[in-house]
């Protein structure tokens, strides 16, 4: 993992024109989201500037060039938090539904209809694709809390509750 002030989080990753030549990389960051305890992880968080994420909030996939085809207009507020910022965590509004278009590894086209968890999920992700963090997301930067290295480390310990696992 990147520190959070490294400059690949902050910048528009670039695209992939042959899939297949990020496969070992996408292998290796479905190793790291394991170790992180994490259900979603992008190339940029662990130093690559390629638009590549990974997640398992619906089973394991992995995303090649993804962007959002279309999005609700109903919003959901859902506390966030992410492996390239550990311990902190903060509400964050996003659409409720999205539908997200990209490639496989092996050169397919995909499109997934999401809503709820693997909805933001997905968002984050894409967003760090983008350079966004989920703090720039946030309405109210006040509202960003730290909490204790335990409670950060509890939030791994329950790996089918996808809830309480970090993006």
């Amino acid at each position: 993992m990147v520190p959070s002030d490294d400059p690949v989080l902050h910048q528009v990753a670039k695209r992939i024109s042959k899939p297949a030549a990020v496969a070992d990389l996408a292998a290796d960051l479905f190793v790291t989201m394991r170790e992180e305890g994490g259900i979603g992880l992008a190339a940029p968080q662990v130093g690559r500037s390629v638009r590549l994420f990974v997640t398992v909030a619906d089973g394991p996939q992995a995303f090649v060039n993804p962007e959002i085809a279309s999005r609700s207009r109903e919003r959901l507020s859902w506390e966030e938090g992410c492996l390239s910022l550990p311990r902190l965590l903060g509400d964050v509004e996003r659409p409720k539904r999205v539908t997200i278009r990209g490639t496989s590894i092996e050169g397919q086209p995909i499109e997934i209809n999401a809503d709820d968890l693997l909805a933001r999920v997905l968002q984050h992700e894409l967003d760090h694709l983008d350079g966004i963090l989920f703090p720039d997301r946030m309405k109210d930067l006040r509202k960003l809390r730290t909490i204790s290295e335990e409670e950060w480390q509890s939030r791994f310990t329950k790996s089918d509750d996808l809830k309480n696992t970090e993006m």
